[in-house]
């Protein structure tokens, strides 16, 4: 069973920043490919960003594009979520999650465990 416990969320203003981390206990973080997913009150979760084991590879939604970076430091077990220029539709609980299949997926039904979310809050 592979521990993720999120951190870093909070309110800020349009405009504003924050990093989000999502950090693991277990020795075998390195040998997952990571995501990030969000759900917003009312709409269903949606896929943000995912980074391949070592890194190298990544993908974003579209929504987020140009504005959030993931990124992750396998010696300290640890996957980010860099967010910059928020929006307030950016506005969610945030998730991280860990998929040990090398199929790269933005299907979170796919991903084998989850963190306990985090808030991000972005006023107008």
């Amino acid at each position: 069973q592979v521990q993720l416990v999120e951190s870093g969320g909070g309110l800020v203003q349009a405009g504003g920043s924050l990093r989000l981390s999502c950090a693991s206990s277990d020795r075998t973080f390195s040998s997952y490919a990571m995501g990030w997913f969000r759900q917003a009150p009312g709409k269903e979760r949606e896929f943000v960003a995912r980074l391949s084991r070592n890194g190298g590879n990544t993908y974003y939604a579209d929504s987020v594009k140009g504005r959030f970076t993931i990124s992750r430091d396998n010696a300290k077990n640890t996957v980010y979520l860099q967010m910059n220029s928020l929006k307030p539709e950016d506005t969610a609980v945030y998730y991280c999650a860990a998929v040990s299949s090398i199929v790269r997926t933005t299907d979170g039904s796919k991903y084998d465990y989850w963190g306990q979310g985090t808030q991000v809050t972005v006023s107008s």
